[in-house]
């Protein structure tokens, strides 16, 4: 019966996305190419690098992995991204997206490396679709690439519910578009996702993950947005669910002085570490295993343009993270405290300086569940 009703959900959800694509065949887009040649290529790319110093005895820089012995690894220079990719534009409405960062061959390079590669199809502004490998719409930093982050790097909470399959990188197909809601600007994206991550040959089984996000532009001119997100799934026929909602906000201080606001909590089932612990040494019920979180990400960015210098910005993310409240909690804390400054247009060059202290509940030795004070150094250099 779960195959059955797997069957029916994963066609339904295809019929959705090939349904415009009936609707519009007879389109004048080969008018439109005609008069335009195609393909037409944009190349981006994306240099990260960074210094690290750890404040904590017996603490790696780079993994946050404690050594009782004290044989760590404390401070560090680091490629973060090595970005390169290209949007290939094969009709007026059809485009073909790679990202790769051949920063992960520094390790492993086995699930890793290729990043974006899709194909996406926009009908109208109400809708499109895409198919590849893609980040599932599922909150305000899967909306962001990293080189436009206000922190350093993505939460911990989209690193965990990246695992589970909510969002990074994933394989699978989406549906998005915007409409009006009376007066309301809505925007809209419906994913359905294999849930194991980038690059992996197949399915890790017969289950798939549904993601759905709306956003509602509340306010142009302050830039508040709200968003809900949701989602429901089976993995190894086993339901999994997880929810977010989302809220950003701009205040204009003065004529130069911006204080831009994001605020973003999410709750699910952690299949992940239930399925990463032995058959012995986890509960019988998954239900048990839940993760949630929650940051505040506050951002003073005072606009100079001042010859090459165009912003200085202040920031200091806090964020909550348990990923499993229910049996077997250890809340993190985090406060990321940075100074960045920003060269050229949208983070052309950028230089970032500042803290990141994690704080835990209760500490486990000779694991990365452990007390961290890291100071950091990150230059960036981006072309798109």
């Amino acid at each position: 019966m779960n195959r059955i009703n797997n069957f029916l959900g994963f066609k339904a959800f295809l019929l959705l996305l090939i349904l415009p694509v009936l609707v519009n065949a007879q389109s004048t887009e080969s008018n439109l190419q005609s008069e335009v040649k195609y393909p037409q290529f944009k190349f981006q790319g994306l240099f990260q690098a960074r210094y690290m110093s750890g404040f904590t005895d017996g603490i790696d820089a780079t993994t946050g992995l404690h050594h009782s012995d004290g044989k760590a690894v404390e401070n560090t220079f680091d490629v973060k991204r090595m970005r390169l990719g290209v949007t290939t534009k094969l009709g007026e409405r059809f485009d073909v997206v790679v990202l790769a960062n051949f920063a992960d061959f520094k390790s492993d390079p086995k699930g890793k490396v290729l990043e974006n590669a899709f194909a996406r199809y926009t009908f109208n502004k109400n809708i499109g679709v895409l198919v590849g490998q893609f980040r599932p719409a599922f909150g305000i930093e899967e909306l962001n690439p990293a080189d436009i982050l206000k922190s350093f790097d993505y939460s911990n909470q989209y690193s965990e519910f990246g695992n589970n399959g909510w969002t990074s990188f994933q394989i699978g197909a989406s549906m998005f578009g915007s409409f009006n809601l009376g007066k309301l600007p809505v925007t809209y994206a419906v994913s359905a996702v294999n849930g194991n991550g980038k690059d992996q040959v197949s399915d890790k089984d017969n289950g798939k993950q549904y993601s759905s996000r709306f956003g509602f532009e509340l306010d142009k001119t302050h830039n508040i947005n709200f968003g809900i997100n949701g989602g429901i799934g089976e993995v190894y026929n086993n339901k999994v669910f997880a929810v977010g909602l989302d809220l950003t906000a701009d205040f204009k201080l003065a004529d130069k002085l911006i204080l831009q606001t994001q605020l973003e909590a999410k709750q699910g089932i952690n299949h992940y570490l239930y399925y990463s612990l032995a058959a012995d040494a986890r509960s019988s019920n998954l239900n048990e295993y839940q993760m949630r979180g929650a940051y505040f990400l506050p951002n003073l960015r005072y606009e100079i343009k001042y010859q090459k210098l165009t912003a200085i910005e202040f920031s200091c993310r806090y964020e909550y993270f348990d990923r499993n409240f229910k049996i077997d909690s250890n809340a993190k804390q985090t406060y990321t405290p940075m100074a960045g400054l920003e060269f050229g247009k949208g983070y052309t060059g950028r230089i970032e300086m500042g803290m990141q202290f994690d704080n835990y509940k209760r500490n486990v030795p000779n694991t990365t569940v452990y007390d961290n004070n890291l100071f950091i150094i990150q230059f960036q250099g981006r072309f798109f």
